[in-house]
């Protein structure tokens, strides 16, 4: 694990999956309360299709800085942005899963020259959403924290990756972010819709959905409305988690999309 700090000193950890000569990069953006390893089961297949790979922890989440400045969406973006230029990444493949994903979706309007593709799971423009602050407050609260064992919260968590997140106290295994912060984090999102930026995509983009995920029912079928080439997959079975719970048909997913969108996605690669 390594480190970069950003322009308001928030330190961001991150994993790099150098391959030596691959042609593509892929930075992995997870969601709210989540951390990089959520993505472990997906990224050995990245490497295989020739990505080289990087992982990260966003500000407020797992090893990067708990209690960061800020937490607005610009500061999100602004981390990618970051590590992009930090780690001379760019154009990459931005694959983000949730708030990850609206972060990169953000990232890809404002700095269009540092994305040669996108990759939404589960997120997109939706919003405003004004209960969002207070649900998702209230599911943080019911976690019964400390956890006794790491078989406990993934019993209640629901899968070992949520569990891998934790951090061994002497009580027991607590969330390695703060409530207020997740909160905070989407107070923009209560309030406003993004389809401005959503229009204003140039970049090849794919939309996974899972069949039982939590996306607005007409969402992606407003998003292609608005932007006719985006790719949309619906993974049978799929909650919200889709990176967790069918790596394998969004790995699927991921590879069919970068190799059929052709010489165009390749150019912008390299």
């Amino acid at each position: 694990m390594s480190h970069v700090t950003t322009s308001d000193g928030t330190r961001i950890a991150y994993r790099d999956h150098p391959r030596p000569g691959a042609p593509r990069t892929a930075l992995l953006l997870h969601g709210l309360a989540g951390h990089m390893g959520e993505w472990d089961a997906l990224i050995p297949r990245l490497c295989r299709s020739g990505f080289r790979v990087v992982s990260y922890d966003a500000r407020a989440h797992g090893a990067s800085t708990r209690r960061p400045p800020d937490v607005t969406r610009a500061a999100y973006v602004e981390d990618a942005a970051t590590l992009i230029g930090e780690l001379a990444l760019g154009p990459v493949t931005l694959v983000g899963q949730s708030l990850g994903g609206h972060t990169a979706m953000l990232l890809a309007s404002a700095r269009p020259e540092l994305v040669a593709a996108l990759v939404l799971v589960e997120a997109g423009p939706a919003g405003p959403s004004p209960d969002v602050p207070a649900r998702i407050g209230g599911w943080l609260d019911s976690w019964p924290t400390p956890f006794r064992s790491l078989a406990e919260a993934e019993g209640f968590l629901g899968h070992a990756a949520w569990a891998s997140g934790l951090e061994e106290r002497a009580d027991g295994w607590h969330p390695r972010f703060d409530r207020d912060r997740m909160v905070e984090s989407l107070a923009e999102l209560a309030e406003n819709a993004y389809w401005r930026e959503w229009s204003s995509l140039t970049c090849p983009t794919l939309v996974v959905q899972g069949e039982n995920g939590t996306m607005r029912p007409t969402e992606a079928a407003d998003m292609r409305e608005l932007r006719p080439d985006t790719r949309v997959r619906v993974v049978p079975g799929a909650g919200h988690d889709v990176h967790l719970e069918e790596p394998e048909q969004l790995a699927d997913a991921i590879e069919e999309f970068t190799r059929t969108v052709g010489h165009d996605y390749d150019s912008n690669a390299r």
